[in-house]
């Protein structure tokens, strides 16, 4: 089961919007054959491993997650596996997916073959994070990455903050775009920096992240440079004017008007997983509006990148949250990784419900 994580990890880049899923097939304690799910719309982890052996029968398979009995892009791999006349499967976990969600192990043992769950789980579940929240509260996992000082500064007080990171961090930050459904900023960022939230750069095949913006108010510059790399662009706002909604979709902008209500970026989020399959968020934004996130709990997990220089008091801090009155009312995190990226610190950490 290790050996099939592993194997899934190789379709962390290019298989979204589906769940990274490996395959080990082995007879007598010998593997056979592995496989792995490299491309959303193109065969699954056991098909790959299966077409990769000359005989399947009586083997025992090692699957990361319950196989689809549903027809999707492709047909239910449970048939394949019965098919085959394998003897056992053994599953890491079940799929959270209301269409699958036991149904699959229960094809199995109904046919005959031995099925065993729960082997690795913990790890298994690492793998697809954001898939199982969609599926499970139709919310995308977000990690909010942030660029601070040692005094845990962002930005000049004018704005200034390029480069506080190393080149090395930000060579990082653009893999963790390439692993990422989508990348979202305000609009307020995107018109201080201009960024073009893409990944590039990078020596391996990825699949490109949906860049998104959330403008209440439709500000978003038609000269922007995220018009300038033809890649799909989400706009979310609340203001339904049709001339400039129209001047955004002339520059290739996907614009989403959703009604104003008192859990509008909840609504906004919700959206990105119902509407477009977005597991895996990563938001690109200033200290306000990722304060605001923080705040209203749309945020999983936070990637700081530290750089040991000092901005002074009067920086812009990491981010703004409410005053609290009392230390039992703080926002608690657990630091699950820590990482030197050339001269800089990578702190990952999930904020505690």
């Amino acid at each position: 089961m290790s050996r099939a994580i592993q194997l899934a990890k190789r379709g962390r880049y290019t298989c979204d919007p589906n769940p990274r899923v490996g395959c080990v097939v082995t007879r007598d304690n010998q593997v056979i054959s592995e496989g792995w799910h490299a491309v959303a719309g193109e065969a699954h982890a056991e098909i790959n491993a299966l077409n990769n052996c000359n005989d399947a029968v009586g083997a025992t398979v090692y699957l990361t997650l319950e196989p689809c009995s549903h027809h999707g892009r492709t047909p239910p791999c449970v048939e394949a596996l019965i098919n085959a006349k394998v003897a056992v499967v053994v599953i890491a976990m079940t799929d959270p997916n209301p269409l699958v969600a036991g149904t699959g192990i229960k094809k199995l043992e109904d046919a005959g073959i031995s099925v065993s769950q729960g082997l690795l789980e913990v790890e298994s579940r690492k793998l697809n994070l954001g898939f199982i929240k969609r599926m499970t509260q139709q919310l995308p996992y977000t990690r909010c990455k942030m660029a601070m000082s040692l005094d845990g500064r962002t930005a000049l007080a004018n704005g200034e903050s390029q480069w506080i990171s190393s080149e090395l961090s930000r060579r990082d930050v653009h893999r963790l775009r390439a692993a990422s459904s989508a990348v979202l900023t305000s609009v307020e960022t995107l018109i201080q920096d201009d960024a073009l939230l893409n990944a590039r750069g990078l020596d391996f095949e990825f699949k490109n992240a949906t860049r998104v913006i959330v403008d209440r108010a439709l500000k978003t510059p038609q000269q922007a440079k995220i018009f300038n790399i033809p890649e799909k662009i989400i706009i979310y706002t609340e203001d339904d004017n049709n001339e400039r909604i129209h001047a955004l979709e002339k520059r290739g902008a996907e614009v989403v008007c959703l009604p104003k209500t008192e859990t509008w970026l909840k609504d906004v989020f919700m959206h990105l997983a119902n509407e477009f399959e977005i597991n895996e968020l990563m938001v690109e934004a200033g200290s306000t509006f990722s304060g605001v996130l923080i705040e209203q709990g749309l945020v999983d997990e936070l990637i700081i990148y530290m750089a040991p220089v000092l901005l002074g008091n009067d920086a812009n801090p990491l981010v703004k949250l409410k005053q609290i009155e009392k230390l039992s009312d703080a926002q608690h995190l657990d630091i699950t990784d820590v990482r030197q990226v050339g001269k800089d610190l990578r702190f990952t950490l999930t904020l505690e419900d």
